[in-house]
């Protein structure tokens, strides 16, 4: 037993139960990383693919995905501090697509039968995805708002984003809003357009700024929006449940990674 810090009997539980969900074929390999009072635990698993030989180690990179949100508040938050934003004040100086918005009547009308927004959408309400712009959790969709986000190539997905930040904003900014600022909580496009928000009020991309003040600092160094040709041997392969077919299929590759390739943003 370890006396200050990770017990061995509870480490060697964890390690069993991630080797079941290999054993099982649930995923094809695990990295676990446990740190407490100083002391730290990386252990690695399985392989880097279904039927592949190469096997899990520390140094493999996967695709941090939604993590990507905290990440890029941290960084919005690093220029609060520096009274480059604030929270409470609008983002119109840097978002004017977001200024003087019309909020729909009721998530389920049309179109056009919108209010006036109560108030101007503010930085807290990007960090809190409540600037009443995001994923309206309807299966299968049925709102007309919906549909309109998904035309406008702006609906929540797995795709990485196909316009550059300030045909984004354009498409946000032709849409009415789904609840007024500060009213609702709706998943994912905050943390876009305060990408958008971060790159604007600091005059560089937002990977060269979260390069700059949180990755390089840190110490990331394969932390970064796509991964370079000398790095895509480490690369594991991405696995999703098709909702299409239900069937549990690869979703991105490493040979032809969709991130093999820097992203418009």
């Amino acid at each position: 037993m370890s006396t200050g810090g990770l017990s061995e009997a509870r480490l060697a539980r964890m390690e069993d139960v991630m080797a079941g969900h290999v054993d099982r074929g649930v995923v094809p390999g695990v990295a676990t990383l446990l740190s407490r009072r100083g002391e730290v635990r990386v252990d690695a698993i399985g392989t880097k693919a279904f039927g592949d030989s190469d096997p899990m180690r520390r140094g493999t990179i996967f695709r941090v995905a939604s993590v990507t949100k905290p990440i890029v508040a941290a960084a919005a938050m690093i220029l609060v501090e520096e009274c480059t934003l604030r929270l409470d004040e609008p983002v119109d100086q840097w978002l004017p697509e977001l200024a003087d918005r019309r909020v729909l009547r009721a998530i389920d009308s049309p179109l056009d039968d919108t209010l006036p927004a109560n108030r101007p959408i503010t930085l807290r309400d990007l960090l809190t995805f409540r600037l009443g712009i995001g994923a309206v959790m309807v299966f299968p969709p049925q709102y007309p708002i919906q549909q309109a986000m998904a035309e406008a190539g702006v609906g929540s997905g797995p795709a990485l984003p196909a316009h550059t930040p300030d045909e984004l904003m354009k498409r946000f900014g032709s849409l009415p809003l789904a609840h007024q600022p500060g009213e609702r909580w709706l998943y994912d496009s905050g943390s876009d357009i305060f990408g958008v928000l971060i790159s604007r009020a600091t005059g560089t991309s937002l990977e060269e700024f979260l390069w700059e003040r949180i990755f390089a600092p840190l110490g990331m160094n394969d932390t970064s929006f796509s991964v370079p040709e000398s790095k895509l041997n480490r690369l594991a392969s991405r696995y999703w449940t098709n909702p299409s077919t239900g069937e549990f299929e690869i979703f991105d590759g490493v040979d032809d990674s969709r991130w093999a390739s820097p992203p418009v943003f």
